[in-house]
C-alpha cells in the first residue's frame, strides 16, 4: 500500500503564493532541487489540481528548461516518469504523457489507488490536498519552509481541518530552506 504524501513549498508564515498569485519568492538551489527530485523518484503516481499541474507541465513541455542545469534535468526526468492524475472540472485534455484527467475527487477512488500503488503517491495543489486532508487520506506532510514572510496569500495547509502530526525529520537545506517531514498517525 502506498502512502499519500503532500509536499509543498511555503513561506515562513504558511503561504504557497503571494497575494497576487505569484510564487517568484522560491529560492532556486541545487540541494533543494535534489531533495525534491529524490522524492519524485520514490513515487509511482502524482495527483494534481489543475493549476499546479499546468505550472509543473513545463518540466515536460519546455525542453529548454531541463537543459539549464544538471539539477533541472534530473528533476525534469523524475517529474515525467510517474503516472499523473489531474483533478479538474475545466481541463479537457492533458498536455503531458502518462497523464489522465478526472473531473471529480472521489476519496474512495483515491483510497483504492493507494491500496493498489506500487510505491508512494504525491498529492499537489493546496485545494486538492485540503480535500484529501478532510477525507483522512494524507499519510505524510513535507513542508519546505522558505526564508520569507509574505504577509498574506494562498495558505499551503487547509483551514478548518484538524490533523495531529508527528515530526519525523527537520533538515536544513540550501539558501535557508528547511524541510519538515511529518507523518499523520492512523488515529488522527
Amino acid at each position: 500500500m502506498g502512502r499519500l504524501i503532500y509536499p509543498t513549498n511555503v513561506s515562513l508564515d504558511g503561504y504557497i503564493e503571494d497575494e497576487s498569485g505569484g510564487f517568484t519568492f522560491y529560492p532556486i538551489d541545487e540541494e533543494v532541487f535534489a531533495v525534491h527530485t529524490e522524492l519524485m523518484r520514490s513515487t509511482s503516481l502524482h495527483l494534481y489540481g489543475r493549476r499546479l499541474y499546468e505550472n509543473m507541465a513545463v518540466w515536460e513541455t519546455d525542453t529548454d528548461l531541463a537543459a539549464q542545469s544538471p539539477a533541472f534535468s534530473a528533476f525534469s526526468a523524475a517529474w515525467q516518469a510517474p503516472e499523473k492524475i489531474v483533478f479538474s472540472t475545466t481541463l479537457a485534455a492533458a498536455t503531458t504523457a502518462r497523464t489522465r484527467i478526472e473531473h471529480e475527487f472521489v476519496p474512495a477512488a483515491v483510497r483504492a489507488l493507494k491500496a493498489a500503488a506500487g510505491g508512494d503517491l504525491i498529492i499537489g495543489g493546496a485545494d486538492l490536498a485540503a480535500q484529501a486532508f478532510e477525507a483522512g487520506l494524507i499519510d505524510e506532510v513535507q513542508l519546505y519552509v522558505l526564508p520569507v514572510i509574505l504577509g498574506g496569500g494562498k495558505p499551503g495547509l487547509p483551514r478548518g481541518v484538524r490533523s495531529d502530526l508527528e515530526l519525523v525529520e527537520a533538515r536544513q537545506l540550501g539558501r535557508g530552506v528547511v524541510r519538515l517531514r511529518y507523518t499523520v498517525p492512523a488515529d488522527s
